[in-house]
Parts: C-alpha cells; structure tokens; sequence
C-alpha cells in the first residue's frame, strides 16, 4: 500500500473526513422565509364546497370575499371572520370583483349571468345577461369604475357597461372556455384573458375591430393569468408550470417554473417589505396546486423562495394590497386565512415642546458608575463599520482518536476510532496514520480482537463508491499480513466471509450495470440521430 505524503508532528487540530458533495438545498433565504412563515395559516370553518376564488377590496380595510356553492362570503381582514354573506344566485358562484373604491362586487355564476350588488347593503344593482353558458371570469379594471370585463365557457369574452347594463364589446377569437384574465395596471382600456384553447389573448378595447392585439400559447390549458405590477409582464399558469411573458418585447417567453407536481390553479401577485431581510418593494409570484403545495416565486432571479404545505388540494389564493393577510382556499372548503403581524407604531403622537421624545415615552435612566451594568455596557452591541475587531480563539475540541494522535499512540488511536463505528471518522484517522506512515505497522500490531474490529469494518464499508479507494487495497495488506492470524480465529473467518460476500455481490451489481448500459447505449445513439 503506498504511503507517500510526509507525516504531521503533533496535531493541533482534530482530524477532518473528506467533504462530501454539496447537497442540493432549497434556495429560499432564511430572511424571507422567515417573512413568509409570519403569515401563519388558520383554517376558517369549513364552508358548503369548494373556494373557487379569492378577492382582496382595494379599499382599506382590504376585506377579501369567497365564492363557495350559490354563495358569496365577505370576510373580514382584521378578524378574518365572516362579516357578510350574499346569496341571491339561482347556482354555483366562480369568481367575484371588487371595485376599486371597494363599495360594489361583481360576481359570476353556472347560470351565465353576473351580478354587481352593493357591499354594504348587499342589494343587488344589475343583472348582466349575454353569456350562454357559465361564467368563470368577472374583472373590474384597476381605476375603472364603470367598466366590466367578463368570460365564459362559451369562449366569449365581454366589455359591459355597468350603469346602463349592456354590453359595450363582444370579443371572439379563443376556441375554447374563457376561464381567467385580468386587467392592466398601465392601462384601464387593456386587459389579458387566458382559455383552455391553450392560449392567452392581450385585449384593447379602443381597437374597433375586437380582435386581439396579442396572442400566446402557454402549451396546456390555462387555469390562470395576471398582469404582474410592471405591466410589461405577465405569468400564466396551465398544468404544472408557471410562465412568465414580456408583452412589451412581442409576448416572448422569459421563464418556465416547473416546481408543482400537479395542476397549477391560481396565481397572485404579493409584496414583500424590508423586515424580511430585502429591500421594500419587491413582488413575489405565489402560485398554488393540486399537489397541496404554494410556492413563492421570485421573477427576479427566476428562483424559488419558499414553499409550504398543506393537507388538502388548493384551488385559490390571494394577498392583501396592503401585505398584511394571505388567503388560500381548498377544495374542501377551508380558508387557510394568516395575517402577519404588524410592528405597532409607538410614540407617534403630539410631542410637548417641553418634553424630549414622544408623550407617554418613560424616561431612560442614566448609567452611573454605581451600576454593575455601567461597567458591562456595550458588550452586546454590533460592531458598526470600521471598527476593529478582536475575536476570542474558539476552543477546539478533540475527540479521544485525536488526543491519541497527539500524543503519537496511533494503535490506539485506530482502535478507538473502530470502537466509535463512525466511519468517517475511521477513514480520516486512515488517512492520517497513511500520512504518517504508520497504517500498516498498526495493523501488524493488533490484537485478534483488535483485528476482529478492523476486518468488520472492512467487510461493511469496502464496498461503498466513497470509501472503496482506500479500504479494498487496506483489505489486501491486511489478508497478506495476517493470513496466519485469520487462519486461527473462526470469528475472523467469519469477517473475511462477510468480506468476500459483499466483494462477490458488488462485482454482480457493475456486471448488471454494464449490461444495461450496453442495451441503452444503442437506442440513444439511434435517437439522438433522428
């Protein structure tokens, strides 16, 4: 067995087993993270059916409403209770709008017609009738107030004007159920509707001709479409993947996220803020799915960011304009409803001029050198850039195998390593002793029992790809060395069994390994031909 390297004089430092491959981690930031697991979900009590979507009021207090069997709920985002309930739908309820000013709801339904009712009262103001068959898609603008943008599975989509109750526009061109869409932060007169033809068409309702200005093929049908806050961009969602599209660039494609396991069924636009760890004003894409699973996505750096589980499969989401409350709903008709908690502004009212600091502030005590913290001030403060830093040694802390390496007694340093049956450790003391020249003088000095030790280590761990370079060659001096020893000892005998078993099955494992690749070799070299 060679022994090349020079050995090292008295270790100070404890011995270290070779780095492993770095392991593929989730690239999500602990500050973020942290961010997003403030919004810690609280299932509501189960509703009628499933939660077929979620809608935040612009308006402050940012209620949010569900639609749910014939039913439309109103919750509070404060208590995230419900507050109000309107039910006056002949059947089941798709999806809803508020307003800008928060003060009407337009909601659509199976039965093909939309209703606007006020929030307050719950009346319900217009009947808007033109779609033959349900409604899946109801929009109002971003600052629009007398404009609705609808869709239907009858593959029309519809611009309504709401005071008088008839439709302003009849926009045809998708094939197939019109089943999202969303309006256009840049522009009132522009909006994005996504179909289950596979394909997103960007509207303008100026263009007289009603066809679209724009056309994209997501590839699968789209479950959902938004305007991300640019307005240049917007991220569809169809089968297991969300896709980002630069509409000022031609409707070119930017980036595919394939991280869902299933169907992807609604997505949202969230905001992030500076207590998690990032500068203010960065928008994340959540996206939610039939595996169970929200994802945040960071468009940004087109990563991942964070992810969360839940019992049940997700059909909607949704988050505050304001960042304050996060809303998911199921199939099951659970809300999962988390509100972050919000850093309480304290000391913000009038101040007297003869008063220094905020009312009701009490007043700080001066440290005195009478104090035992006067002489203990300062010790927990962060170092400020430019100051100068003095670090205490950290005390290094040896295991028994190291201190006998100190102390040069490297028998007894291999054995207490065997005895500690962490083969990493073992290895490394291997690797040592093979710096030092002393391995194979070790192991001509072992005990039978001792030796026992060695064999059985060989015989678990030669076999395995990390560690076979150095053991199966430490296994043969060792069977040359200690032949007569093996010979005379049954329970040596058995290690060396043990040994060759594992030998015999790994040679029988690369032997079936090199068959395989003979028969898929041929086939991808025909494929990658054609």
């Amino acid at each position: 067995m060679a022994e090349e390297q020079q050995p090292s004089v008295g270790r100070a430092f404890p011995v270290k087993p070779k780095l492993k491959p770095p392991s593929k981690k989730s690239s999500s930031t602990p500050e973020e993270s942290k961010y997003w697991k403030s919004f810690k979900p609280h299932p509501t009590q189960a509703l009628i059916s499933s939660i077929t979507s979620l809608s935040f009021s612009p308006s402050s207090p940012h209620d949010f409403a569900a639609t749910h069997s014939a039913t439309v709920t109103i919750f509070s985002a404060q208590t995230l209770e419900p507050k109000s309930t309107i039910s006056g739908f002949s059947d089941t309820t798709t999806s809803a709008s508020f307003r800008s000013d928060g003060r009407l709801l337009a909601a659509g339904s199976y039965s093909g017609v939309v209703q606007v009712f006020d929030v307050k009262s719950r009346t319900s103001l217009r009947h808007l009738r033109g779609h033959s068959r349900p409604v899946h898609l109801v929009r109002y603008p971003r600052h629009d107030k007398l404009h609705l943008f609808t869709g239907g599975d009858d593959a029309v989509v519809k611009y309504w004007d709401v005071v008088s109750g008839t439709s302003y526009l009849e926009l045809l061109g998708h094939k197939d159920y019109v089943r999202c869409g969303d309006g256009s932060p840049a522009r009132d007169d522009m909006f994005v509707t996504g179909s289950y033809d596979h394909s997103i068409r960007v509207w303008d309702v100026r263009v007289s001709s009603g066809s679209s200005v724009m056309e994209l093929n997501h590839g699968k049908p789209v479950e959902d479409v938004v305007f991300l806050p640019s307005g240049g961009l917007i991220a569809t969602a169809g089968a297991s993947s969300v896709k980002i599209w630069d509409v000022i660039g031609g409707g070119k494609l930017l980036y595919s996220m394939e991280s869902h396991n299933k169907t992807v069924t609604s997505i949202c636009v969230g905001k992030i803020g500076k207590d998690s760890g990032e500068e203010a004003q960065q928008y994340r894409i959540l996206s939610v799915s039939l595996d169970g699973y929200m994802k945040v996505f960071d468009y940004a750096k087109f990563k991942i960011t964070h992810s969360m589980r839940f019992p049940s499969p997700l059909l909607s989401v949704g988050f505050s304009p304001d960042c304050s409350t996060r809303v998911i709903g199921t199939s099951n008709g659970i809300i999962y409803a988390g509100r972050r908690k919000m850093k309480e502004n304290v000391g913000l009212g009038l101040r007297d001029p003869g008063v220094l600091g905020p009312i009701g502030e009490p007043p700080k005590r001066v440290l005195r050198p009478s104090y035992f913290r006067y002489f203990h001030r300062g010790q927990n403060e962060k170092p400020s850039e430019g100051d100068f830093l003095i670090m205490r040694p950290k005390k290094v802390k040896l295991a028994e195998h190291d201190k006998l390496l100190k102390k040069f007694r490297h028998k007894e340093a291999l054995v207490s390593a065997l005895r500690c049956k962490n083969p990493e450790s073992v290895v490394a003391v291997m690797e040592e002793l093979v710096a030092r020249k002393k391995l194979l003088r070790c192991v001509s000095n072992l005990e039978t029992e001792e030796l026992g030790l060695l064999l059985g280590f060989l015989a678990r761990y030669s076999t395995m790809p990390r560690y076979a370079g150095l053991l199966m060659r430490l296994a043969l001096k060792v069977l040359e060395m200690r032949a007569e020893d093996v010979r005379n000892s049954d329970l040596l005998k058995s290690h060396i069994r043990n040994l060759k078993r594992s030998v015999e099955e790994e040679i029988r494992i690369q032997q079936s390994l090199q068959e395989i690749q003979g028969i898929i070799s041929p086939l991808l070299r025909i494929a990658g031909r054609r």
